[in-house]
This record gives C-alpha cells, sequence and structure tokens, in this order.
C-alpha cells in the first residue's frame, strides 16, 4: 500500500463527465499529456516513468490534509505541505537555537523605520514561480506586487482566511478595503493600499499602524507566502488543488485523506546548505551536509497512516524512512532509557527534542451547558480541569512523552515562565466540593444534573483513532469521579475545523504549535476577536482581551512577561481551557537519511535533508 505503484499498461482518468482510458505507449502519452485534464479534487499525476526517482523519502502523516492554499489552510500538516510549495519573505535559520530569522524571498531582512512601523524588504530578482497554464506557457518571475496581493488575499471576505487576524487593525489603510467589500460586496485587489505598496518591480513597502514587534515573524508564517493573481483567478475555488509557487517542490499527486506526493522543482533557483552549528552535537550533521545545493530529495511521498500501529509496522518493514516512536517506546528504548540494540544494530538514530506546542482542551462560551461567566458555570468548567487526570494521561496515553502544560505559553517559547503553579491543579475532591457548592445535585444513578434539574452532559468531539479512544475513556473515568455524565462524537478532523469556526463544539481536544517563537502565538488563541478564527473556544472576555491589547503593544520584556502571567491567571478563573501536555518528540530516522534535525519552527524537513542511496540498498 505503502510503495510506488507504477501503472504499467494503462491509466484510467476519471473526469466529471466520464472516463477517458488511455492505453499505455510513450509516444501516445506525450501528446495526450498536454491535451488531457481532469479537475476532480485531485492534482495530475505525472506521466509514468520507467526509473524510480533516485532519492524518495517515505514519511506518514497522522491526520488528513484539507488542502493547499496557504492563506485557507488552518492545519498543521497542509502547512507542511505548503512550506515546500510556497515561499516567504522570511525563513528560519536551519540549525539556530534558539530560532532566527532569515532571509527566504528577500535579500536581507527588511529595513526597519519609523519608529518600527515601516518595514522596506528587497526580493531577489529571477525567482519563478511553478509553471503552470495560467501563465499562459510563459516562465512567470516573482515580483513585490505577488506579496501586495497575497497580503490582500488573507483580508479577502471570500476566502475566509482564519489567519486574518495576523493583520487585521494591523496595516495602514488594508482594513477600509475589507469594509469598502462588506458594503459593495466586492473586495477590489487593484485599490491601492497605502500600508502595502510595490515600490518597484523588486521593492515591497509594508506601512504598519502601530509598532508590531512580531511584525517579521508573521512575514516568515507559511500563509504569507506568495501566490499568483492569475492562478487564484483561473482556479476560484479549486485553489486548494492547484497550488503554484516558487518553491523547491510541486505537487505531482493527491489522493485526498490518503497520499500526497512532491517531486522536486525542476526550475527552483537552489541554494546551498550552509548553516552553522547551533547546539552540541551538531558537528557531525554539518560535516556531513555544508556545502551540498538543495533541495536534494528528488520525490517525497507523504501517506496518511492514521492509526499509530499501522504506521509502526510500516517503519519496521522500511516502508517508511522516518517515524515518531509514539505508543511503542518499550519498543525502542531499553530499561535505562537508550535506544535498544537491534535498532542502533539497523544503524536507525534517534532525535529528541520538545516541540513548542501544547495541547488543550476548550470549552465553547457559547454552549448552553458548558458557556457562559455566571458563577455556576465557572465553578462547572474549573471543576472538569481539576478532574481531569493528566498524570495518567502522561503515563499511560503518552508513554512517559510528554511534561505538562503549565501556561498557555509552552516551554520553549518566549514568555514562558517555568515558576508558575496553575490555580487549576489536578483535585477531585475539591472538584466535587466546588459542584456541591453551586448546586450540581447527583441523581440516584450517581450523575449530576444542572442546577435547575435539567440533564448535566457533556458533548467531546473526537476522532476514532487508537490514541484518541484511550483520551476518550481517561476523559469518561475522570468525569466518573464527579459524578458528569460525558459522551464522545466521533467525526473528521476537516469538519470538527470547519465546526469551531461557527462555534458549534462544545468541547474538543486539540494542540497548537508556535507559528513563531514568541507567546503572542498562543494568547491570540483566547483573544476574543480571533473567535471564529484561532479562538476555537469562542472565548471572549472582556478582561483577558484588555490585557492581551496591553501587551501586544510591548516589545518582550519584563513588563510584558507579567502581563502574559495575568492572562494565564484570568483565563484559569474563567476555566477557559484544560491544559493538556507539551510532546516529546522521538524520532527514529533511518541510516540512509542525511541531515535531519527537527525544527522548532519549520516542518518540511525534507527541503533540508539528503538520502545516501548506497545505504539503502
Amino acid at each position: 500500500m505503502l510503495g510506488h505503484f507504477r501503472r504499467r499498461m494503462a491509466l484510467r482518468l476519471d473526469c466529471l463527465m466520464g472516463s477517458v482510458v488511455v492505453v499505455w505507449q510513450p509516444m501516445l502519452w506525450a501528446v495526450l499529456w498536454g491535451v488531457l485534464s481532469c479537475f476532480s479534487g485531485a492534482a495530475l499525476a505525472s506521466p509514468p516513468d520507467k526509473t524510480e526517482p533516485r532519492k524518495t523519502l517515505r514519511m506518514a502523516f497522522p491526520t488528513a490534509e484539507t488542502g493547499f492554499d496557504p492563506p485557507r489552510v488552518h492545519d498543521l500538516y497542509s502547512n507542511t505541505v505548503n512550506e515546500a510549495i510556497f515561499e516567504r519573505l522570511l525563513t528560519y535559520d536551519y540549525l539556530a537555537r534558539p530560532a532566527r530569522l532569515a532571509p527566504m524571498t528577500a535579500e536581507t531582512l527588511p529595513e526597519i523605520a519609523d519608529g518600527g512601523k515601516t518595514y522596506t524588504f528587497r526580493i531577489r530578482s529571477g525567482i519563478l514561480f511553478h509553471p503552470d497554464p495560467a501563465f499562459d506557457g510563459k516562465p512567470r518571475e516573482l515580483t513585490a506586487a505577488d506579496y501586495v496581493y497575497s497580503f490582500k488575499r488573507v483580508l479577502d471576505p471570500k476566502i475566509r482566511s482564519p489567519w486574518a487576524f495576523l493583520l487585521e487593525g494591523k496595516v495602514v489603510g488594508l482594513d477600509a478595503l475589507v469594509e469598502a467589500a462588506e458594503k459593495s460586496g466586492k473586495y477590489d485587489y487593484d485599490t491601492d493600499v497605502e500600508g502595502l505598496k510595490a515600490l518597484d518591480r523588486y521593492t515591497l513597502q509594508i506601512r504598519l499602524r502601530e509598532p508590531d514587534y512580531n511584525f517579521n515573524y508573521i512575514v516568515a508564517h507559511t500563509p504569507f507566502s506568495a501566490v499568483a493573481r492569475e492562478v487564484a483567478e483561473r482556479y476560484g475555488d479549486d485553489t486548494m488543488a492547484r497550488p503554484v509557487g516558487t518553491g523547491p517542490y510541486v505537487l505531482r499527486q493527491w489522493t485526498r485523506g490518503a497520499r500526497i506526493v512532491l517531486e522536486k522543482n525542476p526550475e527552483y533557483r537552489g541554494m546551498a546548505w550552509d548553516f552553522a552549528e547551533g547546539e552540541d552535537g551538531d558537528a557531525e550533521l554539518v560535516r556531513v551536509m555544508q556545502g551540498k545545493r538543495l533541495p536534494l530529495i528528488d520525490r517525497v511521498e507523504i501517506s496518511i497512516i492514521e492509526e499509530e500501529q499501522s504506521s509502526w509496522l510500516a517503519f519496521n518493514r522500511k516502508e517508511l524512512d522516518l517515524s515518531g516512536v509514539g505508543g511503542f517506546r518499550e519498543k525502542v528504548f531499553d530499561e535505562k532509557g537508550a535506544l535498544r540494540q537491534t535498532w542502533r544494530q539497523q544503524g536507525v538514530k534517534l532525535e529528541r527534542s520538545f516541540d513548542p506546542e501544547l495541547t488543550y482542551t476548550f470549552f465553547n462560551f457559547r454552549d448552553p451547558t458548558v458557556g457562559g461567566f455566571e458563577k455556576e458555570k465557572l465553578a462547572l468548567r474549573r471543576a472538569i480541569i481539576m478532574a481531569y487526570n493528566r498524570d495518567e494521561e502522561i503515563e499511560v496515553v503518552r508513554k512517559g512523552q510528554a511534561i505538562p502544560a503549565t501556561m498557555p505559553i509552552p516551554v520553549g517559547v518566549v514568555g514562558h515562565d517555568p515558576r508558575y503553579k496553575s490555580l487549576n491543579a489536578y483535585n477531585p475532591a475539591l472538584a466535587n466540593k466546588l459542584l456541591d457548592a453551586f448546586d450540581f445535585k447527583k441523581g440516584r444513578d450517581g450523575f449530576r444534573t444542572m442546577p435547575d434539574g435539567s440533564p448535566l452532559l457533556l458533548k467531546y468531539a473526537t476522532g476514532t483513532t487508537a490514541v484518541e479512544r484511550q483520551m476518550n475513556e481517561l476523559w469518561k473515568k475522570s468525569m466518573d469521579t464527579i459524578g458528569v455524565r460525558i459522551e464522545f462524537q466521533p467525526g473528521k478532523f476537516a469538519d470538527h475545523i470547519k465546526a469551531t469556526k461557527v462555534c458549534q463544539l462544545q468541547m474538543w481536544g486539540v494542540g497548537w504549535i508556535a507559528d513563531y517563537p514568541d507567546g503572542d502565538n498562543f494568547m491570540q488563541l483566547l483573544y476574543g476577536p480571533n473567535t471564529g478564527q484561532s479562538n476555537n473556544g469562542c472565548y471572549e472576555s472582556k478582561a483577558f482581551d484588555a490585557l492581551y491589547e496591553e501587551a501586544r503593544k510591548l516589545p518582550d520584556s519584563p513588563e510584558r512577561n507579567h502581563l502574559f502571567l495575568e492572562m494565564t491567571r484570568q483565563m484559569e478563573v474563567d476555566g477557559a481551557w484544560a491544559l493538556g501536555v507539551s510532546r516529546e518528540r522521538n524520532m527514529l530516522i533511518r541510516p540512509w537519511v542525511l541531515g535531519y534535525k527537527k525544527h522548532p519552527i519549520l516542518n518540511a524537513m525534507w527541503v533540508y535533508l539528503d538520502i545516501d542511496p548506497e545505504k539503502k540498498r
């Protein structure tokens, strides 16, 4: 299933108007490939090739992708693919720790003037978009105007970008364009925006209403990649299946929810692997990779394997080149916590790291059962949080590969305070007393009712994987300790995401990995105006919002860190989230994969990797 399937004799193209069967003949294929197309929600596969690409990386995603249009995409895995197809003005140094910004399509980091309100980027000349019919067969160079268009597109009401909040209220004149569209029904991309200008073919100027000390991080974030206007207008609502960027990889095959194949962009300008050691242990990696011309991997095959057991077995059969350890810790580590001899004999390497991320369960503040700011609702949410056994999650479900999340800003992110102690620590006895005090009475069956006597039932959105089933069992066990009935509502990740945007899920456990390494990126998940975008719990607290608005005006400083702590206290008093964990990433790497090191922000690691074909034999 995971291996490369070659259609040697025939290729069936299923189109909206019927089916065309093409019998495989090299010359016939060459003619038909240029004229046949089928846009039924998947990108066209490349013509059959008699030889395997010399360097192929095989890996798996545990959750299905949603599509590949940068401003539309909200999930990690789709954005991981976008990261390799599209390019931003800025990126990150591969080895520098803590994470450090570096130029991507910009020649250098921007010139910043006007007290931090004006950013000027000089874009490299000669960068080309992937060839596409939208360009009428002509090479298409990236220009400053493409970023003007792409930044405007993030706020287009029809796009409904989940990342709009990162630009709203920031760029001079851009919000007026949105307001005009709301009145006229048309978002006019040709309207000049004072704060967003192409000064010439390669010079982009962005003027902000106020200084934003995280703005460079924002432009380095994948949703702010360059998208060509011709492509967006040609494909309309189908842009999620037609990604055309300037990056090192192109989408070659896509079977929704099953398989993604990327191939090296033959027109890519290339870049040198030229990174200095960032931490102890980098010396060997630098020795092996220094000076190589990127990208080196010809083909990336990504399988969607939701069940951890299936992914683990595929890695054992050498059908995957990389694999997380997950729930198979005892098969990887010996009694001393070292990599077992069986793996070392195979040349398998282990890389351990903590992502700048956290998991959390949100409560929908618009839900009639768990939402609202009435005292009894505050008591209910906080009792639920205190009853959940997170230590058992870490030991049983996570197999010890996690640490508790103590505040909304995780370890490794600017603003995290290791001294902070949660107000809602695990304490089921206190949780029961709290529910008793607010008249959540227990019936003869041992389960509680609402204070008005109506049924109390929690509805928790979930998936169907083995890990999610374990989590459900733990939530059920935890809620039984306080007499609160809970049921689980299974569904697809993409459907759950859509439901959160209109505040329809009562409870859901999710994770957030840093888009940029600053506490603002996590605190914005609780900011009221971000409801319908990144604020999945629709939490709208005037007290929290006031603190957030004050903090966003400040650079990294003790004053801002103090505000982060006040915001944490406020969200805990309100019972906005049940904080989860930050997961340890234990990655097994086959010996033929060279150059791997988990980056705290970047995810498309194959851009920086090499494969030694001799070690693969």
